[in-house]
């Protein structure tokens, strides 16, 4: 699966959104699943643990960098608590970091498992104010990591015929 991450009414944070979108249009290998999932990060953590080999994270993350920069980041051991009284959970607000600490606990309470592979492809970010549309060097940055994902997609054994199947849809259930 590969999911696209972020608030487009936030400027650089629709950076996730805006890959997948762009994948979208392309062939991709047979069993991978695009999907916005733009800020429903509970609903991305319940999604992982659907029983899928490679979870690919697409999103804007502020690192230090210059903005535009792609990075490439492996997420697959979860990382240590930061501290050990844990923020409040909100829902639309959920950076992947967020969503992969909740992997855990959710899969305890529904038998599922986590992701073998878990990768993040980020951006860093110039602004993430109000307003709708990438920055320059986020925008330009979108094709850069179009191709770091078709690139790993090419790299990676077929995942079999049970696969699942391609998909863009932004909001399956009704609000």
């Amino acid at each position: 699966m590969i999911a696209g991450v972020g608030n487009v009414f936030l400027g650089d944070d629709g950076f996730g959104v805006e890959v997948v979108r762009r994948l979208a249009d392309l062939p991709v290998p047979p069993g991978t699943e695009i999907v916005d999932v733009g800020v429903r990060g509970v609903h991305l953590a319940y999604q992982m643990l659907d029983g899928y080999h490679t979870v690919l994270l697409v999103d804007a993350s502020a690192r230090g960098g210059e903005p535009g920069t792609v990075y490439l980041l492996d997420a697959t051991e979860p990382a240590a608590p930061a501290c050990p009284q844990s923020p409040p959970l909100d829902g639309h607000h959920m950076t992947p970091d967020t969503v992969l600490a909740l992997l855990d606990t959710l899969s305890a309470g529904t038998g599922g498992s986590r992701p073998e592979r878990v990768l993040v492809v980020g951006c860093e970010p110039a602004d993430v104010e109000e307003g709708i549309g990438l920055s320059e060097p986020v925008g330009a940055a979108v094709d850069e990591a179009v191709r770091m994902i078709l690139e790993l997609l090419e790299a990676a054994p077929a995942q079999g015929a049970d696969a699942r199947s391609h998909t863009t849809e932004r909001n399956p259930t009704s609000c």
